[in-house]
């Protein structure tokens, strides 16, 4: 299995690294288009509040990526996308603190991420950086292969 670890370590730590990366900006972008949208230019206070909830998302969104890009494949139970989605409460913390009323959704967004009151949810990677996308790319396919090796078609 670590011949297996192996093949993926590059692609993971890739992809681990563009997802550290981009979360601080997304959190601060999120936040600021929300805000502009519903109560025009975020103040000071607001901007400050973002740039801190993205270190923390950083952080901790993070850290919970790194761990399960690093497990075996067979041990993971969750994809990095799903962890990325958790990540949609930094922002949401900040909005809802600067009195940001809730943003619309349909039905099905509301059923599939009933506490994302603001629409923040990235549908792909490409939502928390474009840059992303063929990285995710590169390891979905690295780890399918594995899988694959290991377990038969």
């Amino acid at each position: 299995m670590s011949a297996a670890r192996d093949e993926l370590a590059a692609p993971a730590r890739a992809l681990a690294d563009g997802i550290v990366a981009a979360l601080p900006g997304w959190v601060e972008r999120s936040v600021e288009e929300r805000y502009r949208a519903a109560l025009g230019p975020p103040p000071p206070d607001v901007v400050d509040a973002a740039r801190a909830a993205g270190v923390e998302a950083r952080q901790e969104v993070g850290a919970s990526v790194r761990a399960l890009l690093e497990a075996d494949v067979d041990e993971q139970r969750t994809t990095p996308l799903s962890i990325v989605r958790g990540a949609v409460v930094y922002p949401t913390r900040v909005l809802a603190a600067a009195g940001v009323p809730p943003h619309p959704r349909d039905p099905l967004d509301r059923a599939m991420f009933p506490d994302d009151t603001y629409g923040l949810t990235p549908a792909s990677f490409a939502d928390l950086d474009p840059q992303l996308t063929d990285v995710a790319i590169a390891w979905g396919a690295a780890k399918a292969w594995v899988h694959r090796r290991r377990h038969g078609p």
